[in-house]
C-alpha cells in the first residue's frame, strides 16, 4: 500500500471555474472538519474544507487524493507502521475502502479529489 502514499506538489490553481457547490456543509467530528462538496460539469466531485487542529481517522469509500492547501499534518495509512509529515502544496492518496489517521498540527486547508 506504500506505492498510493505520495509526497507531492499539489496543483498551482487557487480557484475552480465553473461549478456547483452544495450550501450546506459537511461537519464531521464535531465540528473539527467542516468541509463543502462542490460538484464539476463532467460529473465529478471534490471537497474543500479545513481540519482544526486534532487527531481523527477517516474512513474512505471510493479513493482519494488529499490536496493540501495550507497548513501542516501527520498521516499514518491504515496498516502501515509510521507516520508521515505534509504541508501545504503537497498531496497524498488514500486507496479506496481504506482508512487514514491524521493529526492536524495547524488549521490545515484541503480539497479532496474523489475517485
Amino acid at each position: 500500500m506504500t506505492a498510493l502514499f505520495h509526497r507531492q506538489r499539489a496543483p498551482a490553481m487557487s480557484q475552480f471555474e465553473n461549478v456547483t457547490v452544495l450550501k450546506k456543509a459537511n461537519v464531521y467530528f464535531g465540528g473539527q472538519c467542516v468541509s463543502h462538496t462542490v460538484l464539476f460539469a463532467d460529473g465529478s466531485k471534490k471537497s474543500v474544507g479545513v481540519i482544526l487542529p486534532s487527531q481523527l481517522t477517516f474512513t474512505t469509500a471510493a479513493a482519494e487524493v488529499m490536496e493540501l492547501i495550507d497548513g501542516r499534518c501527520r498521516v499514518r495509512q491504515k496498516g502501515e507502521p509510521g507516520w508521515k509529515d505534509y504541508t501545504g502544496g503537497q498531496s497524498f492518496a488514500v486507496p479506496a475502502n481504506s482508512s487514514f489517521e491524521i493529526e492536524t498540527l495547524d488549521a490545515l486547508h484541503y480539497v479532496c479529489h474523489f475517485g
